[in-house]
């Protein structure tokens, strides 16, 4: 279900954007989507790229005009039942609604996070429960927030007042009985922002891969995630007496009461991130399908039922390695991946060492270091934007949102080195001159020697 990375070549028409456009009213029409090769490893591997077609409102009435059906009808074809089959090539305006709505829900944890060092709720959600969603402009959105969720990294910088390190990091929320009626079922949503704090970008930067060993019954030691994500999934403040539970613990309570509370309706669980913040809801949608949180029994017949995890993953980078990949595979866990093809951050971790870069020829030999590469998990959505002026915005998710809406215009960036073809050449020179040295202690400095590319890429493009 991983996709390759999708890079720019002269024989592929990428949707640009142009960037006066994104302050207008802009109308659009389907999106046609140049597929890749799909690999070997898996039938649902793809990856898109949408080419320059003519366009239409992106809007839920206009959606049901041109399909000709509702949202309540098909609702599990667009949370990925079938991998998003025959929805992608060319976008299907509700499965575009759905991702520009889930992206706005995800905005919310930006609007509503305090950054304001002299405030109370300083590294707080700035409104209440009951207020945060109107307080953003999502008053109409048809959901409820139930609980604040916060994530506490295992290490600590000193830039908070008080023995509390949690931060807040997203929200739980459900469906109302109005909209349940429009979307066919009871939608539990955990958003999650991305990167802002100190210690974030140090979880960031914390590449080398562990063991999950979320199951406490089946460990699966082949099963392994980035471990600076791990950490912030799974860190609580122990130490004290009245400190958070782990984001973990407090995510699994929240989401079994749900389920609990609504089991005898359609239930389906929608996870979106951006950034870091896809991480955590990839990392929770597997924690869920590993631990059997979405099989429940029908109280009409007491029959087992799988309630559908999807995860709505907003320019997000590698979480874990091969063998995770599979396992969300395994589990029924869907993942649509939306990426600017440009936007470094996807690219990582693995830069050298990924899905790209465990075999070769047809797959019949496998590199040794196979299980420590990582792997991208769900069909690839590409976008392709670039601004010279502020190349920063190729990461930054109300952009994503705003070119979703209006795919329209000219391509503005310019070519440099391929630093990424260039990392990988010194990787496999270091890999031939030092085979001597631990499998383990080589690895570990290829992802130091992959970080050190990531950085040295965006000071070119920046710098250039």
């Amino acid at each position: 279900m991983a996709s390759t990375s999708v890079m720019s070549s002269p024989n592929m028409n990428h949707v640009t954007f142009p960037w006066d456009a994104l302050s207008k009213p802009c109308s659009f029409g389907q999106v046609t989507l140049k597929r890749k090769s799909e690999t070997s490893s898996s039938v649902a591997t793809r990856s898109m790229v949408a080419s320059l077609t003519a366009p239409p409102p992106v809007v839920a009435t206009k959606a049901v005009e041109e399909t000709g059906c509702t949202l309540a009808g098909v609702w599990r074809e667009v949370q990925g039942s079938n991998n998003w089959e025959n929805l992608v090539q060319p976008l299907d305006p509700l499965l575009r609604h759905e991702i520009i709505r889930y992206g706005e829900f995800v905005t919310a944890c930006y609007k509503a996070f305090d950054l304001e060092p002299a405030s109370k709720r300083y590294l707080n959600c700035k409104y209440g429960k009951k207020n945060m969603l109107r307080e953003v402009g999502l008053e109409d959105s048809g959901y409820e927030v139930t609980k604040y969720i916060y994530a506490t990294p295992d290490f600590n910088i000193p830039i908070q007042n008080g023995p509390c390190c949690g931060r807040w990091i997203g929200y739980v929320a459900v469906s109302s009985d109005q909209e349940v009626q429009r979307l066919g079922r009871r939608d539990v949503l955990i958003t999650f922002r991305g990167t802002v704090t100190y210690p974030e970008w140090i979880s960031n930067f914390m590449s080398s891969l562990t063991p999950a060993r979320l199951d406490p019954h089946n460990p699966r030691p082949d099963v392994q995630v980035e471990s600076g994500f791990l950490s912030l999934y799974t860190s609580d403040e122990s130490s004290s007496k009245f400190g958070l539970g782990s984001c973990r613990e407090q995510l699994l309570s929240e989401i079994s009461r749900l389920i609990n509370k609504y089991k005898g309706e359609e239930i389906s669980i929608t996870l979106a991130g951006h950034s870091m913040g896809s991480s955590l809801a990839l990392l929770l949608a597997y924690d869920i399908g590993e631990l059997g949180l979405n099989k429940v029994k029908k109280i009409s017949n007491h029959q087992e039922t799988t309630i559908p995890v999807t995860v709505f993953s907003f320019a997000g980078p590698r979480v874990g390695n091969s063998g995770f990949k599979g396992r969300c595979e395994e589990l029924g866990i869907k993942a649509l991946r939306i990426v600017n093809v440009n936007d470094p951050i996807t690219k990582l971790p693995g830069v050298v060492f990924n899905e790209n870069f465990r075999v070769l020829g047809d797959g019949e030999y496998k590199f040794p270091w196979s299980y420590s590469c990582y792997a991208h998990v769900g069909v690839e959505l590409a976008l392709d934007f670039f601004k010279m002026e502020d190349p920063s915005c190729v990461h930054d998710l109300e952009t994503y949102i705003s070119l979703l809406r209006c795919p329209k215009g000219l391509q503005m960036r310019r070519e440099g080195v391929d630093f990424i073809n260039r990392a990988r050449e010194v990787v496999m020179n270091l890999s031939a001159e030092f085979g001597s040295i631990s499998k383990g202690m080589f690895l570990d400095n290829l992802h130091i020697c992959e970080q050190f590319f990531y950085v040295y890429r965006i000071l070119s493009q920046i710098c250039m």
